[in-house]
């Protein structure tokens, strides 16, 4: 019983400190908490809790704030995460059904998440290493010149400019079989997958139309294999700034680890890798030196049920945990939902 009762004072103690920003004492206790012990227990209880090294005293005041490793011990005990509301739930859907393109839904989740949970919110673009094609598209421009788009599963839009040293516009179907013949060989296989699988095409192509065809093949093939480019918005790092006591040291090597979107991709891809469960990162926890005074809370999304990216949030360890997780959770849904339409 008092092994359970310990764990209660932990959970009230950051409840109150994540927020008041103020460490917590035996008197608060009783006052804010229905314990039915004494205040000698209580404070028997913070002894024990301080001794494990789960709560601490900032300074000479008889008030405590809770460890990494007491915000573990909270974070690990929660049976469940509280579902956000309905009325939240439909804001969400809204707001990011709204979105015109991939950039948009990706400024519209980081913009929504760091509003929701006031942290810095960070998102992963689809990768394009997990993408697979959705589908090609040629556009004639006139002339010899054409127009090549691909389009990626995961809303990714890459369009190339070429001269296929071939009149288009007098070649008959020829548009149209190329269209049809790159669709067949590539459409729902990995970008790496469908750069080998279109090595073929040429052959099946007139010998007038064929170095036309391996144009197009080549080029396809250097936007299938060679791009690789890895990119990470984020938005909200002001509402750091709004709260300077959760970093009492500086905020600078926080701000300057956040610039490094290397860093922040390592991350969650970190996440990405681990499956669609939340992953919470707390204080030292964390392998990046300057962001040992934060904590992330993170998990993947996924379209056409694999995942090709991380998001997120970052911020104190003082955070409410629960809530955190849950907008991160929910947040991630839709937006696995809508990359999936």
């Amino acid at each position: 019983m008092s092994q359970e009762r310990r764990l209660a004072v932990l959970g009230a103690i950051v409840h109150d400190y994540v927020h008041s920003s103020e460490p917590v004492g035996s008197k608060a206790l009783l006052e804010r908490h229905h314990f039915g012990v004494s205040a000698a227990t209580i404070r028997n209880d913070m002894a024990a809790l301080e001794e494990d090294g789960l709560i601490v005293a900032p300074h000479t005041s008889a008030g405590r704030v809770p460890t990494d490793a007491g915000y573990r011990l909270f974070v690990d005990r929660l049976s469940q995460i509280k579902p956000m509301s309905r009325a939240e739930q439909a804001a969400i859907a809204e707001f990011l059904s709204g979105a015109i393109d991939l950039d948009d839904v990706v400024d519209r989740t980081v913009r929504l998440l760091a509003s929701l949970t006031r942290s810095v919110a960070v998102m992963q673009y689809p990768s394009l290493t997990r993408s697979s094609v959705r589908h090609i598209e040629l556009v004639p421009l006139g002339g010899t010149r054409l127009m090549l788009v691909l389009i990626t599963t995961t809303g990714r839009v890459e369009q190339r400019v070429l001269d296929l040293g071939l009149d288009v516009d007098g070649a008959g179907d020829f548009v149209a079989r190329l269209r049809t013949g790159l669709n067949a060989g590539a459409d729902g296989h990995t970008l790496a997958e469908a750069a080998t699988a279109l090595d073929d095409l040429i052959d099946g192509f007139r010998p007038e139309e064929r170095d036309a065809v391996r144009r197009v093949v080549s080029t396809l093939a250097e936007v299938l294999v060679e791009e690789r480019e890895e990119r990470v918005l984020l938005a909200g790092t002001g509402n750091l700034v709004r709260s300077p006591g959760d970093f009492p040291r500086s905020l600078e090597p926080v701000l300057d680890a956040l610039e490094q979107h290397v860093v922040l991709l390592k991350l969650l891809s970190t996440a990405a890798a681990g499956g669609e469960h939340i992953a919470v990162r707390i204080g030292h926890e964390n392998p990046y030196a300057d962001l040992q005074s934060t904590s992330m809370v993170t998990t993947s999304y996924v379209t056409g049920g694999q995942i090709v990216g991380g998001l997120g949030i970052v911020g104190p360890t003082r955070m409410d945990y629960g809530a955190s997780m849950a907008a991160v959770r929910t947040v991630a849904a839709y937006v696995s939902a809508l990359l999936g339409e």
